[in-house]
């Protein structure tokens, strides 16, 4: 295929069986993949062969996290190519190839995407490590993967006869240094050997770049020393105000300043970067997720009787209204069936169908307040004792160097062994892309919490609205836009607060918002409960999706 489209990213699941991949922004990264082949997007996509996987989670009894490698075998997914490519790192030549894995539609078309690996006998020993771990590593490591990724993701693709790119779009700032390749292809062919303003102008008509985050640890920024270290560009130095920020190689700066579109990944994420990124235009694409990949078999069944073609015309969920209320029902128990039967093999905790059943998996770090629920230990029992029973399944991965995330899975633990008598919690270990599946269609109301403005978008309440799971969440990211109180789902908003106090103020609006409306709804109102599940199906479900996402960046971005 003639790529048009080159779409970089540091990760991105493609297959379940393959740890390519950490949270969101992989999996919003391959959700994007199946949705341009879906669309026939003429794209590809470049990333990092990741021979040691992201990391198996073992949790011990008290909830502390310990990682272990999590390889797997390449050639039963991809196959190798024979095109050879090099960047300069510190002075010396790292050689890479590319593996190649095809993303296929039903109808046949492929987005190809390349995987690069510097675990080639002509390297140093180090440097055949480059691509072994995501986010491994110290600033130095990191530094010399985004050079393979952006320098050498460029190189690469020009090597295997992409030539003709019309757009090369960088999923978050990791890959960046693209740009720095784009401005050498263009010294080169105007026979000069150091690139010009009017240069930065040119490779800015190229670019596209979408953040994905506020939160600070977001953004890679690296020392100047180290940076001239591993690059060894005078034009570093000399251009600071394209590639440094206070004093920093600043990968978001850089971004911005050699893109000519940059979107956040919900309306409000795009205001808060507006707010962060003061001199630049920001738009907004809210984020989706690929409706084929996230319905659970039930639904998919269901779908296939009541909704024909919604595979290939996501906005058709809209008519999940003309579905029976009990067959909605039954889909919904048979998926969750399966949750259930998973969690008491996997744990032993005798948990029961029959009970309202909360789930909550995202990233185990600060922002994200996974323990908030279980901020009133007292509350919780009460509402249990005298309102209705519930159980709340969790799962999540804290980054190995996040110990406050490793620290709030302790406490998740903590709390359960106190409501053990009142309220069953479990917590799953090595949350990933099939778990995911299992929890989002199985659960009966999908929880968030993050403590705004900090969460981006969110999507895992994307997957559980196609599945009839109403949210229950925080005002923030893309729940802003999807929710519509008693209809799609309710908001925990505890009104105006001190956002640094909000903790108290949080927690106490969940719990009168499960105590006064959900746990009654649910348990002596099921046509009611019902309702609201065929709302997110038909509101949420039809439009936050990839292919409405890929159709706003081929129109806005791509090909405008």
């Amino acid at each position: 295929m003639n790529v048009k489209i080159a779409y970089f990213s540091m990760e991105i699941a493609l297959e379940p069986g393959m740890p390519t991949y950490s949270g969101g922004l992989g999996v919003l990264a391959g959700d994007t993949l199946r949705a341009a082949a879906d669309l026939k997007v003429p794209l590809g996509a470049v990333t990092l062969l990741y021979r040691k996987g992201y990391f198996c989670q073992r949790l011990d009894a008290s909830g502390w996290q310990r990682e272990e490698p999590n390889e797997w075998a390449v050639e039963d997914f991809l196959t190798e190519l024979p095109t050879r490519a090099s960047v300069t790192v510190e002075g010396r030549t790292v050689y890479f190839r590319a593996w190649q894995y095809e993303v296929k539609s039903a109808e046949g078309f492929t987005v190809p995407v390349y995987l690069l690996d510097t675990d080639v006998p002509e390297n140093a020993a180090w440097d055949r490590t480059l691509t072994h771990h995501l986010y491994g590593g110290d600033a130095h490591y990191r530094l010399c993967q985004e050079v393979v990724l952006g320098i050498g993701g460029v190189r690469m693709l020009r090597a295997l006869g992409h030539n003709t790119i019309a757009r090369f779009h960088l999923n978050e700032g990791h890959a960046a240094l693209l740009t720095l390749a784009l401005l050498d292809e263009q010294t080169a062919r105007d026979g000069r050997n150091a690139f010009t303003r009017a240069d930065v102008n040119t490779v800015r008509q190229l670019c596209v770049f979408t953040t994905h985050t506020p939160v600070p640890a977001g953004h890679d920024k690296f020392p100047l020393e180290l940076a001239m270290r591993v690059l060894g560009r005078k034009e570093i130095p000399e251009m600071q105000d394209v590639f440094c920020y206070d004093g920093l190689l600043n990968m978001t700066h850089l971004a911005l300043n050699l893109s000519n579109y940059v979107n956040g990944v919900a309306k409000k994420h795009a205001e808060v970067s507006r707010l962060m990124f003061a001199k630049y235009p920001i738009n907004a694409i809210t984020n989706g997720v690929h409706v084929p990949s996230w319905v659970s078999p039930s639904f998919a069944a269901l779908f296939d009787r009541y909704i024909p073609g919604w595979r290939e015309d996501n906005f058709s969920l809209r008519y999940a209204f003309r579905i029976p209320p009990q067959e909605i029902w039954d889909a919904h128990c048979e998926a969750k069936r399966r949750l259930i039967e998973y969690v008491n093999r996997e744990t032993n905790a005798g948990m029961r169908e029959d009970r309202l059943t909360l789930g909550f998996a995202r990233r185990a770090t600060a922002y994200k307040r996974a323990d908030l629920f279980l901020h009133d230990i007292n509350r919780l029992q009460a509402i249990a004792a005298n309102t209705g029973e519930f159980q709340v399944v969790y799962a999540g991965k804290a980054h190995p160097h996040d110990h406050e995330g490793k620290e709030q899975i302790k406490r998740i633990f903590q709390a359960r062994d106190a409501l053990k008598d009142r309220v069953q919690i479990v917590y799953l270990a090595d949350y990933n892309w099939a778990l995911g599946a299992l929890m989002t269609a199985g659960v009966d109301v999908w929880l968030n919490t993050p403590q705004p403005p900090q969460e981006a978008s969110g999507t895992s309440g994307m997957k559980a609205a196609l599945n009839g799971v109403p949210s229950l969440s925080i005002l923030d990211g893309w729940w802003i836009e999807g929710c519509i109180e008693d209809k799609t789902g309710w908001a925990i908003d505890p009104g105006p607060v001190d956002n640094d106090r909000r903790t108290g103020p949080d927690a106490a609006a969940l719990y009168d918002k499960l105590e006064r409306v959900i746990l009654p709804l649910y348990a002596k109102n099921r046509q009611g409960f019902i309702d609201v599940m065929s709302h997110a199906i038909a509101l949420n479900g039809s439009f936050f999706n990839t292919q409405r996402m890929v159709l706003e960046y081929t129109l806005k971005a791509y090909f405008r």
